[in-house]
């Protein structure tokens, strides 16, 4: 080999030596969460935008689980009583919503309840179908669900059908200006910029056929 030719490849090795050098020296990229409301990084996201710390839950059944019929119209319809914890310090009012997404026409609106006190940490199954049912430090309105009452309708499925029925829970920065008897629409609007957390409890329910 001529000495030309090892000068040659002795340049292109250190060529190549200086920008493997250089790739080590390149510095890393950081993908950053995307800001809450408030613009701080957002919690670890649970489905349905839940938070880690945020939950709802009912001694009448767990998540995911069958709901007892006395809380249907095969029963009682009666309300299950419901308990949350963890929600945000900012909270200064808690909503409540129970939707069937299963319903043939779409999704149907069983419950809605909203304005409740910042300090409220459950609901019992006492709750009058009144606009007003609450007392004391829960405070709260309920709404006009889409049978047309208010207050709750429990899960009545077509027969041999099963649905799910979600009881979605939000934690809100205020109360909301939206008076008792309201719609499930007109309370959403209202929360619209509003809501720092939301937390899921889903139950089914099926009737013989």
């Amino acid at each position: 080999m001529t000495s030309r030719c090892l000068q040659l490849l002795s340049i292109v090795a250190f060529a190549a030596l200086i920008v493997a050098c250089g790739d080590d020296g390149a510095p890393n990229q950081v993908t950053q969460e995307p800001p809450t409301r408030n613009g701080s990084s957002a919690s670890t996201p649970t489905p349905g935008n839940a938070t880690v710390d945020f939950s709802l839950t009912s001694d009448a059944f767990g998540d995911g689980e069958a709901i007892p019929s006395r809380f249907t119209c095969d029963g009682e319809d009666i309300r299950p009583a419901l308990s949350w914890e963890g929600a945000p310090d900012e909270a200064q009012s808690f909503a409540l919503t129970m939707d069937d997404p299963d319903a043939p026409g779409g999704t149907f609106n069983h419950w809605l309840i909203y304005n409740m006190d910042a300090d409220a940490r459950g609901l019992s199954e006492s709750i009058d179908m009144a606009e007003r049912p609450l007392e004391g430090p829960n405070g709260g309105f309920q709404g006009r669900n889409d049978f047309g009452d208010i207050g709750y309708g429990g899960p009545c499925p077509p027969g041999g059908e099963t649905h799910h029925y979600e009881l979605r829970l939000y934690a809100v920065d205020s109360l909301i200006d939206v008076g008792p008897g309201a719609s499930k629409e007109d309370v959403l609007m209202a929360m619209e910029g509003r809501i720092l957390a939301v937390t899921i409890l889903t139950g089914t329910y099926e009737r013989a056929p």
